[in-house]
């Protein structure tokens, strides 16, 4: 990664928490300690998904772009009603469930180009530093168990409660409507939520003071985020259909067990939309981000994800997708051109005053992009300005320039590129000959139970933009 000493200027943030931009400050000097919602692995990621994965991928990327050490942690939700459900659908243990899902999950990653995190935690791994925490809890009389062995959170025990979704309890509360759910007459308070439940037949649990059970969702972030990160983080990030409840149990919980503030920075991606509607399932507008790759290359999905400001709605459809395409293949067509540029190797001079403009046009973008991407990470902004550089190139740049100064240019292209992680440089073309034997070669694979080979030779050709599909009559292929 090409990287700039930019660490004086200060990047600002949109903090949820104060519903303002405020300039970022590290616990620790050239740190950052990020923690992201990772999805619940019951099926396929959906584009829903991948918007959060992609936006704060680049925060992540502008940070070590600006010489920061990040810590960035996302999990997996491996246990939950969705995951057992499935389980019970296909006859498998919730295990098995997740445990695939989290595979295919990482492949997706890997197709928008989503740079491997410092940990990916389980929940199913952390059972013993949840049961700690809601003990802690109940000791400091912020949780109580019920008869059944239920432990609830007791809401109104924290003061804070509602300060990041800015809700005021005494309305939630009087807005609430009488539960009718057995057990949950147990609660004292209908906006307690639920720290620890107990097992139904046929459902993973774990043995804990109060019953053989399994957590709820929101002390599993708690939990995790503490132990790989400490008490305190500076950035704690989702969807913004996270706020509330589930960010807001989080604070409830790290700050009432811990004695801390929980997370310094709070930042939460805009919804995304289908065709101007909300994405269901039941209006037909459901896509994967598996279904995606078998059309387009997955950077042209990140390319999308990017074109417009993190905290706005954005829409996705077909005609939207084309013109990420055609913006993508242009970057990539002016890339292609500076690098033949390179390789020609020729010996030019330029006067000092074409020298004096190539490295103040240089600065210039430069300075525009890093602009763009220190006011709350403006993606939208930080696009426009390598179009800008993609023009300039396009029409200034020629083989009678000095080879350094195309090399400069190619750096700075490279960099604000990999900051947004586009893929410019083009996928390795495979002849139609090349492929076949490829297939056979995982077919082979396959009839010797090698599944681990045969599948990375799918992921192999799927890199190379080569989309295999199996049928009854055998497998085909398409270029992505």
């Amino acid at each position: 990664m090409y990287y700039f000493d930019r660490r004086n200027i200060l990047i600002q943030i949109y903090n949820t928490l104060t519903k303002k931009k405020e300039e970022f400050k590290p616990l620790e000097d050239n740190k950052v300690r990020m923690y992201v919602c990772g999805p619940t692995v019951y099926n396929f990621i959906h584009i829903g998904n991948a918007r959060p994965m992609i936006v704060f991928d680049t925060v992540r990327r502008y940070f070590m772009y600006k010489g920061y050490d990040v810590n960035y942690v996302s999990n997996f939700t491996d246990v939950d009603d969705k995951i057992i459900k499935e389980s019970i659908a296909e006859g498998k243990t919730a295990q098995e469930i997740s445990e695939r899902y989290i595979k295919e999950c990482m492949q997706d990653m890997n197709g928008m180009n989503i740079l491997p995190a410092s940990k990916n935690p389980k929940a199913t791994e952390e059972i013993d530093g949840m049961i700690d925490m809601i003990q802690t809890l109940i000791d400091k009389g912020y949780a109580y168990p019920a008869a059944d062995g239920t432990v609830y959170y007791r809401t109104n025990k924290f003061e804070g409660y509602g300060k990041l979704s800015h809700k005021n309890i005494d309305d939630l509360r009087s807005g609430e409507r009488q539960l009718k759910v057995t057990g949950e007459e147990q609660k004292e308070n209908p906006l307690d939520f639920v720290l620890w439940k107990p097992k139904k037949d046929g459902e993973p649990a774990w043995e804990s003071p109060w019953c053989d059970g399994r957590p709820g969702w929101h002390i599993e972030c708690s939990v995790m985020s503490k132990r790989y990160l400490g008490d305190t983080i500076d950035i704690h990030a989702g969807g913004e259909d996270l706020v509330f409840p589930h960010h807001e149990n989080e604070i409830a919980q790290s700050e009432a067990a811990n004695g801390k503030e929980f997370s310094r920075y709070w930042m939460h991606n805009a919804f995304l939309n289908i065709n101007n509607k909300k994405m269901s399932k039941s209006l037909n507008n459901f896509f994967t981000v598996r279904e995606i790759s078998q059309k387009y290359d997955l950077a042209v999905l990140r390319f999308f994800m990017l074109s417009a400001h993190y905290r706005n709605p954005l829409n996705f459809s077909a005609d939207l997708m084309e013109s990420a395409k055609n913006g993508l293949e242009r970057i990539r067509n002016a890339e292609e051109r500076l690098k033949k540029i390179i390789e020609k190797n020729n010996d030019h001079t330029v006067s000092e005053a074409e020298n004096i403009k190539v490295n103040d046009t240089i600065n210039k973008i430069k300075t525009q992009f890093e602009a763009a991407m220190d006011d709350d990470f403006n993606t939208a902004d930080a696009l426009s300005s390598l179009f800008d550089l993609v023009s300039w190139a396009n029409t200034e740049i020629t083989e009678d320039m000095p080879v350094s100064l195309v090399k400069d240019i190619n750096d700075l292209f490279l960099a604000i590129s990999d900051v947004l992680g586009l893929k410019v440089e083009r996928k390795q073309e495979l002849l139609d000959s090349d492929v076949e034997n490829l297939i056979n070669e995982r077919q082979e694979a396959r009839k010797s139970k090698d599944f681990a080979k045969a599948d990375e030779i799918r992921k192999r050709l799927l890199d190379m933009g080569i989309v295999l599909e199996d049928s009854r009559d055998g497998v085909h292929w398409k270029r992505a």
